[in-house]
């Protein structure tokens, strides 16, 4: 008898779930994608909170969350807070699921960012994949799955998921848009794929169950598309002055590049950031006084194609993180300034 698939699910923010993900299959062959604006600021140290759980199910959780930091410009602190970051339950009747990188913010914190009801293989590393920001492999939009659609809704809608359909299509059938995802193509053993039957596979091929970070996972998390350790932390971080007379000159020296800035906010109220010049920047904004609290992130609401955040901001310390539209090959000047309203 063939063993019951069990799958992670997806958790959504309200605002992402009627997101449109599309049907459209191409071919290709190489690795992980992250969801466009939920990575964490790079080299961030995310906190960690148990919420129950055995001293085993605690220590596999923490093993196995290391492995993706033994790679990418970020840390875990397993230090209980009751504001961390990511909290995780270990519910055996809620699955395996958690929110997507920065979206973990948004949840109330007297509620878990990540359920590990089942443990097996590299299920807790999946998860913490997913709390820094990585989508499910089998909805790379460069997958090149065909699914046998009524095999796979029958299959899922039994024990032990026990789905119903639009469940099983959001996190199995459909794909994202191209435009909604940061990366490269399909990695066969990314530990971000499940196992999947032959017959659920229009070619009759399925996947292979992953257990451990590929090489692509190992790559992708250390790159400059996502958190590579050549980038500046928030000790690095330049000054600005609210109203300055003059704006600051700057630069994306090279591909991959992020600039971090730092500004205090001493009075309350509207501000604005922005960037000007030729070159296609992305901006995001975070605090007060916190380095994972993203408040706004824009790519092209000021001149050209220049990033500008209006918000109205209470006293504290800010970041804004800027980076190339292209990471993977813009480079070019700008300059930043931040005022007052």
């Amino acid at each position: 008898m063939v063993k019951p698939v069990r799958f992670c699910t997806d958790r959504l923010l309200p605002s992402d779930q009627m997101r449109f993900q599309s049907t459209v299959r191409r071919g290709g062959a190489t690795r992980a994608i992250m969801p466009i604006g939920k990575l964490w600021m790079n080299g961030s140290t995310l906190r960690v909170r148990f919420i129950g759980g055995t001293a085993t199910q605690r220590a596999k959780a923490r093993e196995q969350a290391l492995w993706w930091t033994a790679f990418a410009n970020l840390s875990f602190d397993f230090n209980d807070a009751p504001d961390a970051e990511i909290r995780i339950t270990f519910d055996p009747d809620d699955g395996a699921w958690s929110y997507i990188g920065t979206d973990n913010r948004n949840i109330p914190s007297n509620q878990p960012t990540m359920n590990l009801g089942f443990m097996d293989g590299g299920t807790a590393a999946h998860e913490f994949g997913h709390a820094i920001g990585l989508a499910h492999e089998h909805q790379n939009p460069a997958g090149g799955i065909e699914w046998n659609e009524v095999t796979v809704i029958k299959s899922l809608s039994g024990p032990p998921n026990n789905w119903n359909e639009a469940t099983i299509r959001h996190n199995v059938l459909n794909k994202y848009r191209v435009n909604q995802v940061q990366g490269t193509a399909f990695d066969p053993d990314s530990i971000m794929l499940y196992f999947f039957p032959g017959d659920w596979v229009k070619s009759g091929v399925g996947t292979h169950a992953n257990e451990v970070l590929s090489a692509m996972d190992k790559a992708y998390v250390a790159s400059a598309q996502a958190y590579p350790k050549s980038a500046p932390t928030v000790v690095d971080a330049v000054e600005l002055k609210v109203n300055a007379t003059r704006r600051t000159a700057a630069s994306i020296g090279k591909p991959g590049e992020e600039d971090l800035y730092k500004f205090v906010v001493s009075t309350g109220g509207n501000h604005v950031i922005d960037t000007k010049g030729p070159t296609d920047v992305v901006m995001r904004l975070y605090g007060p006084n916190s380095l994972t609290d993203v408040i706004a992130e824009d790519d092209d609401s000021g001149e050209g194609s220049n990033a500008r955040i209006a918000a109205s901001l209470i006293p504290g310390l800010y970041y804004a993180q800027v980076r190339h539209y292209n990471r993977a090959g813009g480079k070019g000047a700008y300059t930043i300034r931040v005022r007052r309203n």
